[in-house]
Parts: structure tokens; sequence; C-alpha cells
């Protein structure tokens, strides 16, 4: 699912490129490039399901594999299967809406066979794997927490996995790596709770898809009033206004775009995010110079009535 957090880091993303890239890239196709990056960010979580099934496969042949060499030991003709034969992995088989999607958007790992194989490793290889596989029993319940236990020490906590996924896409960050695979996590807990529909939708409602084109498409209306808004603040004996790290500059008309025009949205969230934002994206002292500007264009906007929420 894709929350407003990967939201406004998209449209923040979508702004910086749209105001580089203009005249020769149209607002229309920016408009359409974010759209594709919100899709592109839910076949993530969809591939991340994909590839959980591909890596019990890829051991499945493994095994069969030593069953049938030239001369199998007792332990190649008896394996622990374990691993190829837990709970989650059927769950995942067999989900229709998974198979559907999988099928409709070609989610496949096939061509990246390598890849496969050294991530199977790090899971044979792990502490993880070898508590799991040496239990004297296990149910749904300790195969989904091996599952969860994998993405969470594995997927996401691996510089191999992430420089792959995002080279595999040029709309795949680190934070689309990361809220995606705690999206997976939540899953797997669907699953183990026998919840009906454990598959995340894309958005969580009808507000949440449409909260992203609103934010950039309302930033580009009003950015040259927000700017001299933000530029009103910027005190000349501290900072130059046309030396403001341009990703500062747009982060902060993102944010007084949400403040002035999302009544539902808290003041204090905004305020979090966008500095968040700017800690994360920007310079070393960008959070401390964003939070400044931001607080004084908030009590502006309360001064004249433009903003009454809390």
């Amino acid at each position: 699912m894709i929350n407003r957090v990967l939201i406004r880091v998209k449209v923040v993303q979508a702004l910086y490129s749209y105001v580089l890239t203009r005249p020769d890239r149209t607002f229309e196709q920016a408009k359409k490039d974010l759209q594709l990056s919100f899709e592109k960010s839910y076949e993530l979580y969809m591939y991340l399901f994909k590839l959980i099934i591909e890596l019990t496969d890829l051991q499945d042949r493994a095994l069969d594999d030593a069953r049938n060499k030239f001369m199998p030991t007792a332990e190649d003709l008896n394996p622990n299967t374990r691993f190829v034969d837990n709970w989650l992995v059927s769950q995942l088989r067999e989900n229709e809406e998974l198979n559907v999607f999988f099928n409709d958007k070609l989610i496949s790992w096939q061509d990246e066979i390598i890849f496969k194989r050294l991530t199977l490793d790090k899971i044979l290889r792990s502490d993880l794997y070898k508590e799991y596989m040496a239990a004297p029993s296990t149910d749904c319940a300790t195969d989904c927490e091996f599952w969860k236990q994998v993405v969470r020490q594995i997927f996401l906590n691996d510089e191999d996995i992430a420089e792959q996924l995002e080279n595999m896409s040029l709309f795949w960050s680190v934070e689309d790596i990361d809220t995606m695979g705690q999206f997976i996590i939540k899953s797997i807990r669907k699953f183990q709770d026998g919840q009906d529909n454990p598959i995340m939708p894309m958005y969580k409602d009808d507000e949440d898809r449409v909260f992203g084109d609103k934010l950039f498409s309302r930033t580009v209306q009003i950015m040259d009033e927000n700017n001299i808004l933000i530029d009103s603040f910027i005190k000349s004996e501290r900072w130059d206004k046309n030396r403001v790290a341009l990703m500062d500059r747009l982060i902060m008309c993102v944010a007084v775009t949400e403040l002035k025009g999302f009544e539902s949205i808290p003041t204090s969230v905004t305020l979090n995010e966008y500095i968040e934002l700017a800690k994360e994206f920007s310079t070393p002292n960008s959070g401390q110079f964003v939070n400044g500007i931001l607080h004084s264009v908030v009590k502006n906007l309360r001064d004249r009535g433009i903003i009454v929420k809390a």
C-alpha cells in the first residue's frame, strides 16, 4: 500500500524533476510520470511476494537435484523440507489476487537467477534459517514469523539486495523498498491471523488515491505565491534567498501547499513530515533551516486567517 509518507516523497521528487526539465517536459507529462511512480511502487510490493515464492521454488529444485544425483547421500534422499513446505508460501501460491496481478503485470524473477541464488544463499547461511530448520516443530505462526524476519533482516537490511532492486527500476528507491517491505510484513501478519483480504490495496482509500495528484498539481499552480511567502522569512543577513538549496525550496513549497489546502491534515503532521524530508534529501543544515521557515510561515498564515486547523 502506498501511504502518505511515500506519496509526499514522490511528489517532492516529481516536482524537483519537473522544475529541472521544463519546458521540455510538460506539466501533464510530469503528472503522468508521478502516477506511474505510484504504480511501480505497488508493483514492488508484488515483486517481493513473488520473490518469496521463487526463492522457495529454487530451493525445492536444489533438493530435487540432490536426490537425483549419481551417488546421493542419506541426507540428499531424506532432506529437511520445512523451508520448501512453508505454510505461508503455500498460501501465497494459492492467492487468486496475487496470481491475477502476477499474470497481468508479468511479475517474475526468471531473468534474475544469479540474484535469486545469491539471495537464497544469504537466507540459508543465516542464523534465522538454522534456528527455523532446527526447531522441534513449526506451525503456520512460526512459518509466517520466519518470513517476516527474512524480510526484516535480509530483504530490508542488505545493501546488495537494495542495489539490485534499485537497478531493476528507475522508480524504486530506498524509500520504496523500505515502505513496501514493511507492508509485506503487515500482509504476512494478516495471512497468519486468517484475515479475508491479506493483500493490501494500492491505496488505503479514495482520499489517498487522489492526494498525490492534488498536492503536486496545486503546488505547481501556486509555486510563485508560495516562494514569495517563503522568501519573506529568509533573513538576508543570514541567508541569501538566491542561494537556498533548490530541494529545500521545493520541500517548503509542497509543505506550504499542504498547510493551506488540506484541512484534514493537522499542521504538526505536515511540519514534521517535511522537516524530515529536508533532513533526508537535502543539505546537513536543511532540517533546521526548513523548520525555522515553516514555523514562521504557519504563524503568518494563522495570523491572516488562512489556516485555522490545529
